[in-house]
């Protein structure tokens, strides 16, 4: 089968297109023909080598997470699926395999998708639709309430927007100039662009979802009421100040993004139109390097890039 892949951390350059054998499914395993895999930050920062303190990565390495496809076979114990099912598949955390036309998962990484989700929907909405719902959970968003939501056009941001517009709150969003648009269409009441627009000037914001951390983070709280919820994703820096303006601070992770149980509720909810998974653009699998450098630079602001197969 065909796989990208790279021996060495570096620059997108390293990943190589290639021919390897095909996985074979072990006990309690799918084998899924994929069609989609997305590619996320997550991926290229692997590959740079910036996350070696927090992940082991043995090469040659092939990245990826999420991905979308059809059962080929199952490993023995394996009943719940058949050859011929549509699925979503999450790879653990660092353990990749995605990037290539086929993967053998656990059965708990596998879900099964309705034919109403394509491939690269189905792909895109997996782990953003669980990064996103983690937070929304969290953040317990009631009707009317006001809610920020940093980085609205980007995977996890866009579902977010979503979410909180489904649930009647008044959602505003920060963005690039080039996405309001975008991030209107997405449910957002207010878009307000970063590049030329400062987000300082709201004031009363009940909940934020801050996806950027650094000055953003730092920022939110003005914009805060006191007794306000601040949830964040790990991205730059922050500092707790959540004493100090009277606002409940968490980080928004809960146990490995894995689980059998989140996966079937974002799969639930995308099949329904709780939420539409946001696909920014696909590429073939063989310009998995060029993917790479086009997220890398800053070029992917909305929703996912996907590779086909």
């Amino acid at each position: 089968m065909k796989a990208a892949l790279y021996r060495s951390f570096g620059g997108p350059d390293v990943l190589e297109y290639v021919d390897i054998a095909d996985p074979v499914p072990a006990e309690g395993e799918v084998l899924v023909r994929l069609e989609a895999a997305c590619v996320a930050p997550f991926d290229w920062k692997l590959r740079q080598g910036l996350l070696q303190a927090h992940f082991k990565t043995d090469f040659p390495f092939i990245p990826g997470r999420e991905g979308a496809g059809i059962v080929e076979a199952v490993g023995t114990d394996v009943t719940d699926l058949k050859p011929g099912d549509r699925v979503s598949v999450l790879a653990g955390a660092a353990k990749g395999g995605i990037y290539a036309e086929k993967v053998a998962l656990p059965l708990r990484n596998i879900a099964l998708i309705p034919p109403s989700l394509a491939p690269a929907q189905a792909a895109a909405g997996l782990n953003a639709g669980i990064n996103a719902l983690v937070c929304f959970d969290m953040a317990m968003v009631k009707r009317g309430e006001r809610v920020l939501v940093h980085g609205g056009a980007g995977a996890v941001g866009g579902i977010l927007v979503q979410l909180c517009h489904a649930a009647d709150a008044h959602v505003a969003a920060t963005c690039r100039a080039s996405n309001k648009d975008y991030v209107a269409s997405l449910g957002a009441d207010t878009a307000i662009a970063y590049d030329n627009e400062d987000f300082a000037t709201l004031r009363d914001i009940d909940v934020v979802f801050d996806l950027m951390g650094g000055a953003v983070h730092d920022r939110s709280y003005a914009v805060m009421r006191r007794g306000g919820r601040l949830i964040y994703l790990n991205a730059l820096p922050i500092v707790d100040r959540g004493a100090e303006f009277g606002v409940t601070v968490t980080l928004g992770y809960k146990g490995p993004a894995d689980d059998p149980e989140m996966i079937a509720r974002v799969v639930g909810m995308m099949a329904s139109g709780v939420f539409r998974p946001q696909v920014s653009s696909t590429m073939p699998l063989s310009e998995a390097a060029e993917a790479h450098r086009l997220i890398q630079s800053g070029q992917v602001t909305r929703g996912r890039l996907v590779l086909t197969m």
